[in-house]
């Protein structure tokens, strides 16, 4: 491959020689951690979630959330264990049910993680 720079030099040959000192500002932790972020809001039924427990500054049951959500049971469960597992939310069992509240410090720290990140990217 030739080095548009070097007029035609070869790879071997130009060793650095268009952008020197090239790195990412990530390293391979924080692009991982970032990576993860993406993935856990990366379902339209998590962001679901997220935005209905937002609505609501206390606790909301666990069957006004299916009620709430195109989705059957199991679906909200296997969801709402990803953001409890995340710590975007937290559960406290209440006699029969579970109520869902969200961890606004978690997701301010998150916002902030994001955020940061994609103002390095424009």
């Amino acid at each position: 491959m030739s080095c548009p720079r070097r007029g035609g030099a070869t790879v071997a040959e130009r060793a650095g020689c268009c952008l020197p000192k090239l790195a990412p500002r990530l390293d391979a932790a924080e692009a991982r951690r970032i990576s993860n972020d993406l993935a856990i809001l990366a379902h339209p039924i998590r962001l679901q979630i997220l935005d209905l427990l937002a609505q609501y500054q206390g606790q909301v049951c666990v069957c006004d959330l299916e009620a709430a959500l195109p989705v059957k049971q199991p679906t909200v469960s296997h969801h709402l264990k990803i953001l409890r597992e995340a710590g975007l939310i937290t559960a406290e069992r209440q006699g029969l049910w579970i109520y869902y509240s969200i961890c606004c410090d978690t997701v301010q720290t998150m916002r902030e993680r994001l955020l940061a990140q994609f103002a390095l990217l424009g």
